[in-house]
Order: C-alpha cells, then sequence, then structure tokens
C-alpha cells in the first residue's frame, strides 16, 4: 500500500467509490422542493434540475464502532453530466478532477497523478448520483428510509456488488441535504456534512481541466 492510500483509506474512496470517487449521492435537496416530497422524489428533483453546483464539506471516517479515525475538509464544484472538481484542504492537499472522459487524482506533495477512464472510474459509485446521467435506476437501488434524528433518509444500494461500499444514504431536513453516509464493505462509514452549497453557478470550463505537473509521477490504472 502506497502513502496516499495510508493518508486517505476512505477519502479517496468515498470520493470514488469502488475507484475513489466521492461526488455524488447527496449534495440533493437544498433546493426549493414541496415539503410533501419524500427523499426518493428529493434525489430525482436534484438530478432533473441540476446544472452545476458548489460548495464545502467537512468529511469524517468512523470505525465499526463509531468513532473517528480521520478527519478533513475542503470544496467543490460539479458540472452535470461527467464532469467535477473535489479539493481535499486539509489535513493534506488532494485534487480529483473527472472531465467527462478521464479521472485524475493528484497528491501534490508526493508528486503523484493517478488517472483512470471515467466510466470505470465512476461506475455505480456515488458519484454517478451527483455528476452521472439521469439514469439513476440502472446502477441504483433507492429506498425512502424514513426519519431519524430530525433527518429524513434515502437508502442508494449500488447493484454492483463488487464496489467498496454497500450503501450510501442521504439525510435531508425539509428540502435542505445535510449529511450524507458511505458504508463501506469493511466496516467504515464516511459522513459528509455540506455547507455554502450554490446551485446551477456559472462554472468555467478550467476547473474540471488537468494536466499533471512536470515532474510528476503518473500511473495509469486502465
Amino acid at each position: 500500500m502506497n502513502d496516499s492510500n495510508k493518508r486517505f483509506p476512505l477519502g479517496r474512496s468515498a470520493f470514488l467509490g469502488s475507484t475513489r470517487t466521492l461526488l455524488s449521492a447527496g449534495l440533493m435537496a437544498l433546493f426549493a422542493l414541496p415539503a410533501f416530497a419524500d427523499a426518493n422524489t428529493l434525489l430525482q428533483e436534484f438530478v432533473d434540475k441540476t446544472r452545476t453546483l458548489q460548495g464545502r464539506f467537512v468529511q469524517t471516517v468512523h470505525d465499526r464502532k463509531g468513532r473517528v479515525t480521520q478527519e478533513s475538509n475542503g470544496e467543490f464544484a460539479i458540472s452535470r453530466p461527467g464532469k467535477f472538481r473535489w479539493v481535499y484542504a486539509a489535513p493534506y492537499s488532494q485534487l480529483i478532477v473527472g472531465d467527462g472522459k478521464k479521472v485524475w487524482i493528484h497528491d501534490a506533495d508526493l508528486e503523484q497523478v493517478t488517472v483512470r477512464k471515467f466510466d470505470s472510474a465512476v461506475g455505480s459509485s456515488p458519484a454517478a448520483l451527483l455528476a452521472g446521467s439521469n439514469e439513476i435506476g440502472k446502477h441504483f437501488n433507492l429506498k425512502d428510509a424514513g426519519t431519524l434524528q430530525g433527518l429524513s433518509w434515502l437508502d442508494a444500494t449500488p447493484m454492483n456488488e463488487e464496489g467498496t461500499f454497500s450503501r450510501v444514504r442521504m439525510g435531508f431536513d425539509g428540502s435542505d441535504l445535510q449529511v450524507m453516509e458511505l458504508q463501506d464493505n469493511f466496516g467504515q462509514t464516511t459522513r459528509l456534512r455540506f455547507t455554502g452549497l450554490r446551485l446551477n453557478p456559472k462554472l468555467g470550463n478550467d476547473l474540471f481541466r488537468f494536466k499533471p505537473p512536470k515532474g510528476a509521477d503518473v500511473i495509469s490504472q486502465d
């Protein structure tokens, strides 16, 4: 296992799901949706109405006993379909960019870039819910999970059982997304809390382009 995997055992995996993609399943409910809508409706409304999305996140990783083993934060931008930029600012700098054709992961301090084809990187990962196409039902089984601790929950179970994540959960307060949880096959849970979300801001194409810096080791995983 290389140093970057030790550093982000679920940080990367959360972003890309089975192939490191965290993006997706959850930012969906901060929009002015009907108060009577269930969680399934909130998700579909998000997919139908969202062209771009931008905001900040705090990410924590919890072990089987619920203890926090890792904490990080940063910001993201999404342009549907297929483009995203996920920036970890602390405790370590890491950049993940999807340009619709490839997914790039850049660890600046390690001078390392990992690249994969977009379809194989995203697939049935959480990213497919947020930055993918509108055909959610092809990759996930969706279920309204009721309410808990004041939030309305949606469960999204990947149809591909070979992925890293066994379940994605999204918690809504009214029509606002508060929390996204990613449960992996090793008993760990990655929890994301979102703030400062902006629906359909104008985003430049340069945000979703990546060129490996000179001197970086480029590793292709396809």
